[in-house]
């Protein structure tokens, strides 16, 4: 941002509030700005608005609002902007239509087919950018090892699509050239959707300017945090372009200035927190989902949380929650005097953090009144009164909390909550986020980043001068960018390395030309190149430069990649496989014209002690304390400030807790020194405050365990499909802590531990690690091995507590491979058992024992032994390592509070799921009893073999309590369908979860309220010895069937997995297929998405052709397949597979003969169909369940079940519908994505 004398640059970040302007004036003094991004009483457009300002003050001549600006006067103008994330996230883009490969029509509405919240029954989904679907009929196969990612057809119908008159053509391979047509075709409706929203933006804004801009130039912050020329300037490129300009200008300056200690950028804002890390080079993603559409173009990884000062403030069942709803900007929080809720900015104000004077009169009806702290005040005092209430006649009586603890208790669950993330996204990638400096900005970032800081160790907060608008100034700073890039094939060795070498040349020179074009000299231009590497048979690609690792005689010109990959890898994952080759997927060069900005306006230095410009009253942990207020804009370099103190600009409110100390840095900047966190004078009793904390600390701590298993683990399921859970438990085996929430999984690792407990009774000592997946042992399916440690603690004779983690290992043995045999008619046939088995002894792991274990099943004719003996060995290292690492974060959070605290914080947590509980059946008790309907519910379904589920559900309303009783279940079946215990204590944990409708901890206080009665010997409690791989993915779905139709919470959904294995000498191949979603009272059932006790994605149709010899020919929504009703019944879907090599078919799938049901006069979905066609034209119905030889040319078509609809088709009158759903600011980011991809299992 250099240039001509005597000019004007200015970065302006347009923001959804506010708009930020920087300008570097003639002479190169600075001058800011902000103004509302929308006020169109006084003005059409804030940054030219913004513009008009600066110049007028600057040149001291009246610029009237109706005339175009003069541009003589400015050199350059950069832009962030929200336009396009807003459009998004309002879907108020251009109506688009989606030409796509015939018999793909619905691809992009199914995407992977994992709903995006496990527990809620209505399956909200963002609804598709497009509006028609015209199918092509064309195809092209890819063969295995072509890259993909778009072909000629394409080409053909864009330009044919040109020649009939429309304005903007987006092509998929054009958009983003990387492989998997399901991001890719998002990413190319993204583009369509939002581009000419920008263009016409763009356009208005030149309107503006005499001459529309041509003799300036103008630049658009990108994504991935390069600027790129406004006519370059795309939709799929542009929704992080706002945040982008905030982490440019950390990186730029924080980063420079504390001598490149790696920076965690802290952005909190009204609605939301952003969250990202910069330690020398950008972070980036190449997949990231915005507003429910997922992005296949480069974005640097900032994670949203919805927490942020408009986070509204709850009391539930005995715990304060913060968000995620938000207040928007209207209302806004109650002080802006709109009847808003109370929130997190309401709380700052109450302990006197916010000082109403230092706001602009701009609240109320009017827009011309000051902050109300009164309104504050009175919204915070209802709540106080609910949390009172609780303590004086709850559970456990305690003394009543003042306004001001009830603030205070909201203000540190907002913090902890930040955390979580802070503390994923640092330890995900192996880093300490103790060792990293907090950049601060943000409007509300400065109220809490000591306490943010102090509870991640970290001992220095970095607030810039110009915080309040840092993501323009980062605008100012940042470099012009253009990327190319390609998608690959090759394998990285020796022999590839020429063309790697020619293909990145070639990217690098369509970089520097299209920079020269720009303007910049050649001196001025660098370019980085980038391969997408992975292991081969692994889904784990990382992108990696070869900058700090040049070229050596055995690896290509551009740089030595491989060592880069390996060097990532290890630091990400912490092993490598040196024996396994490297595939590139795609090749990218990035390159850079530097612009290089100068800031000259250096602060004055001090002269003097730093003025006093009041004295205050804020509340702290204790109670009120004199707190100084200074002016921001009066402190020179060199003035220090002992907290407690307030530091207020014209943009923001930095608080400096006591115990921490403010110093002026050279360049005007704030350094904080954080001191250590007072210790903790928490007792035993329940306090509601430290619950919500604890409930935080002890999910944060199951999180982490995952963490480090998935960077340890070997195998594809745990490390990319990431099917594990990790959790801690009570020193009575009781579950506390469960991350992710895989359903099949919650409560059943409870039953594991507690089976340990009484089975092995003193047989438990220091050093030993169990490993358990007998279902007799709280067992789900043998593949799911679990590793449970026991804890122990200096003066305890027996366990403080327990860590367990439990993985889905691909093979462990039996008669087939996976372990997941159709046909399996005894336990010893689906692979190892391990009823209570010492894993790790004294110390040392016991490698032969289990590999003898392991090993075992092939002694048993028809079966082998494990396959893949090397990955278990290393996940089962991981598991131990994962326990290790839960055992370490809790000996740290005892070292804090005390055993006895920690312990008893175990138990309170629990208490609170229970009461979340007792008081859901409460309130579906006493809407019965108001109908005059008794207190008895009941509901019936059949497996496909006609085995009945039977339950009988009697609710006690004074206790709030229930028995489920499936007496009448039928008998224990030849075959795989029974169900362990285990399986159906995680259905009815599920079912109770949705139920409840809103967040509570997932522990053993869920199943306190609940009488559970299954009979022994029963599909629901079978013998030992029985097969129960089926009942693991298939009954577990009927119980919840049950349950739900009891409840009558909504109609059935398909009710089963649509489990296909496909194998032969050299392949393997396993996916679980989606159906139709069970209609509800104001709800259609969604089509195409997995239900209930599986959330599985599946593979991308493009890796699927490429990896495996099938030709996917169609995969489309089974229209008409859900059940009528007032509400409809989601479809199923139908899915055909045409092979290309001699293979096994295998299908484990159930309502085959039992229609979904309706509910309230609904009509039931339709049943699901396996249907084989031969190549010479023969149709066979395969049955749910089989195996059958297939040869090329042969087709597998699957259609799945629909949903059963809801309420009498024929009715007229709505029944009454759901409630509006509150305004909730949609997450992004790597940690997101995780966990997201955690609970798609």
């Amino acid at each position: 941002m250099g240039g001509p004398e005597g000019r004007f640059h200015f970065a302006i970040d347009r923001g959804g509030t506010f708009t930020d302007v920087f300008a570097q004036c003639p002479g190169g003094h600075v001058r800011v700005l902000k103004l509302l991004s929308e006020d169109p009483a006084n003005y059409a457009d804030a940054p030219t608005e913004g513009i008009r300002r600066i110049l007028e003050q600057e040149g001291g001549v009246l610029l009237p609002r109706d005339r175009p600006l003069d541009t003589s006067r400015i050199a350059s103008i950069r832009m962030g902007t929200t336009v396009a994330t807003n459009a998004l996230l309002e879907r108020r883009g251009e109506r688009v239509a989606l030409l796509v490969t015939r018999g793909f029509r619905d691809l992009l509405h199914v995407g992977t087919q994992a709903r995006s919240d496990l527990f809620d029954l209505a399956v909200p989904m963002p609804e598709t950018l497009y509006e028609e679907v015209l199918e092509v009929d064309e195809r092209v196969v890819l063969y295995r090892g072509e890259p993909g990612a778009g072909t000629p057809h394409e080409q053909q119908v864009g330009a044919l699509a040109r020649e009939l008159g429309f304005a903007h053509v987006s092509l998929s391979s054009e958009a983003m050239p990387m492989v998997r047509i399901v991001p890719r075709g998002h990413t190319a409706c993204a583009d369509a959707y939002l581009t000419p929203t920008i263009q016409r933006y763009v356009q208005g804004f030149r309107r503006g300017f005499q001459g529309q801009l041509k003799e300036v130039q103008v630049l658009f912050m990108r994504s991935d945090g390069g600027l790129t020329p406004m006519d370059s300037f795309s939709g799929s490129r542009a929704v992080l372009s706002g945040p982008a300009g905030g982490v440019v200008g950390y990186s730029a300056t924080t980063f420079r200035v504390e001598g490149g200690q790696p920076v965690i950028g802290f952005d909190m804002g009204g609605t939301s927190t952003d969250v990202s890390r910069y330690a020398g080079e950008f972070e980036h993603v190449f997949e990231a989902s915005t507003a429910g559409v997922t992005l296949q173009a480069p974005q640097l990884d900032i994670n949203t949380v919805a927490a942020g000062g408009g986070s509204r403030l709850f009391f539930r069942s005995g715990l304060f929650v913060v968000g995620p709803e938000s207040a928007g900007a209207h209302p806004g929080p109650a002080c802006y005097r709109k009847g808003g809720p109370v929130t997190v900015t309401d709380a700052n104000l109450v302990l006197g953090r916010l000082l109403p004077a230092s706001f602009p009169c701009i609240f109320g009806p009017g827009e011309d009144q000051p902050l109300s702290p009164e309104a504050s005040r009175k919204a915070l005092e209802a709540v106080a009164t609910e949390v009172n209430s609780f303590l004086t006649n709850g559970p456990c009586p305690a003394s009543p909390l003042s306004l001001e603890e009830v603030a205070m208790g909201f203000v540190r669950v907002a913090n902890e909550a930040m955390c979580r993330p802070i503390r994923a996204l640092t330890q995900a990638r192996g880093h300490d986020p103790s060792a990293h400096v907090l950049a601060c900005f943000g409007g509300a970032g400065g109220q809490h980043a000591c306490a943010i800081a102090r509870a991640l160790g970290m001992d220095t907060v970095h607030i810039h001068r110009h915080s309040g608008l840092l993501s323009a100034l980062g605008l100012a700073l940042a470099d012009v960018v253009h990327e190319a890039q390609e998608p690959c094939s090759l394998p990285y060795a020796p022999e590839t390395f020429a063309q790697l070498d020619q293909r990145l040349g070639r990217l690098e020179e369509q970089c520097v030309e299209a920079l020269r074009a720009q303007g910049f000299p050649r001196s001025q231009i660098s370019t980085e190149s980038f391969l997408h590497l992975r292991y081969q048979g692994t889904d784990c690609a990382l992108m990696v430069s070869a900058h700090q690792h040049p070229a050596t005689a055995r690896s290509p010109r551009a740089g030595d990649f491989g060592a880069a990959f390996v060097e990532r890898y290890m630091r990400e994952f912490g092993f490598i496989i040196p024996e396994r080759p490297v595939v590139v997927d795609d090749v990218r060069v990035r390159g850079t014209g530097s612009s290089g900005l100068r800031l000259e306006d250096v602060p004055k230095a001090h002269s003097g002690p730093p003025r006093v410009d009041k004295m205050t009253q804020c509340y702290f942990e204790g109670g009120y304390q004199e707190t100084p207020v200074y002016l921001l804009g009066e402190l020179g370099c060199g003035h220090k400030l002992q907290g407690p103190c307030l530091i207020i600009d014209s943009n923001s409110t930095i608080l400096v807790e006591p115990g921490c100390q403010a110093e002026v840095t050279e360049t005007g900047d704030i350094r904080i020194s954080v001191g250590a966190e007072m210790a903790s004078m928490v007792g035993a009793q329940l306090d509601p405050i430290h619950l919500s904390i604890f409930s935080h600390r002890f999910m944060s701590i199951a999180e982490q365990m995952g963490r480090i298993l998935q960077r340890t683990a070997i195998s594809t399921n745990i490390k990319e499909r990431l099917d594990f859970s990790c959790a801690l438990f009570g020193p009575d085996g009781g579950l506390v802590s469960n991350a992710p929430h895989i359903p099949v999984h919650l409560g059943a690792m409870q039953e594991t531990v507690q089976f340990q407990i009484q089975h092995l009774g003193a047989d438990l000592h220091p050093g030993d690690v169990l490993l358990s997946n007998h279902p007799s042992a709280g067992g789900s399916h043998l593949p799911d091995l679990t590793v449970i440690t026991p804890v122990f603690w200096p003066g305890q004779t027996r366990p403080v507590f327990y860590v367990a983690s439990r993985g889905h290992h691909a093979d462990i043995g039996g008669i087939t491979p996976g372990s997941m045999p159709p046909h399996s008619t005894s336990l010893q046939q689906e692979g190892a058992v391990f009823l209570s088995f010492k894993l790790v002894q004294g110390g040392v792991f016991q490698e032969e024992a289990v590999t003898e274990a392991l090993r075992a099943p092939g002694k048993i004719p028809g079966c082998s032994g494990t396959r893949n003996l090397h990955d278990n060995l290393s996940d089962l290292r991981a598991q131990v390592a994962a326990n290790q690492k839960g055992i370490q974060l809790v000996g740290e959070l005892i070292g804090q509070y005390g055993l006895d605290v920690v312990q008893a914080y175990m138990g309170h947590i629990q208490a609170n799921a229970e009461l979340a509980v007792r008081d859901m059946l409460r309130a579906f008790g006493t809407a019965r009893q108001a109908r005059g309907l008794p207190l008895e519910v009941s509901a019936e379904d059949h497996m496909d073999d006609g085995s009945p589920i039977r339950l009988r559900v009697q609710i006690n309303l004074s206790q709030g309590s229930a028995v489920f009783d499936f007496s009448g279940s039928g008998p224990e079946v030849f075959g795989n369908l029974n169900a362990p215990r285990a399986i159906t204590l995680s259905a009815l944990i599920y079912c109770l979860r949705c139920l409840v409708g809103r967040d509570i901890p997932l522990n053993q206080g869920c199943l306190a309220p609940v009488h559970v009665v299954i009979p022994k010997g029963s599909i629901l409690d079978p013998s030992p010895d029985a097969a129960v791989v089926g009942g693991n993915v298939l009954t577990s779905q009927r119980v919840v069937d049950v349950i739900l139709g009891a409840f009558g919470a909504c109609a059935a959904s398909q009710g089963c997995m649509n489990n296909v294995t496909l194998g032969n000498a050299h392949m393997g191949y396993y996916e679980t297929v989606a159906g139709g979603a069970g209609a509800g009272p104001g709800w259609h059932g969604r089509s195409g998405v997995h239900s209930h006790m599986t959330n599985t994605r599946i593979t991308d149709p493009e890796i699927l052709e490429s990896r495996y010899p099938v030709i996917l020919r169609r995969f489309e929504l089974r229209l008409g397949s859900g059940g009528r009703g007032r509400f409809r019944g989601g479809d199923g879907i139908i899915r055909e597979l045409l092979f290309r090599e001699e293979a096994l078919l295998s299908v484990l799938t159930e309502r085959r003969a039992f229609q979904p049901y309706g509910l309230m006069g609904g009509e039931p979905g339709a049943r699901g169909l396996n249907l084989l066609i031969r190549k010479d034209g023969r149709t066979v119905n395969l049955g749910g369940k089989t195996s059958v030889p297939v040869y090329p040319g042969d087709v597998f078509c699957l259609h799945t079940p629909g949903g059963g609809g809801y309420g009498d088709p024929e009715d007229p009158t709505p029944l009454p519908g759901s409630p509006l759903q509150p305004l909730v600011f949609p997450e992004r980011g790597s940690v997101y994505e995780y966990r997201r991809a955690q609970e798609a299992v």
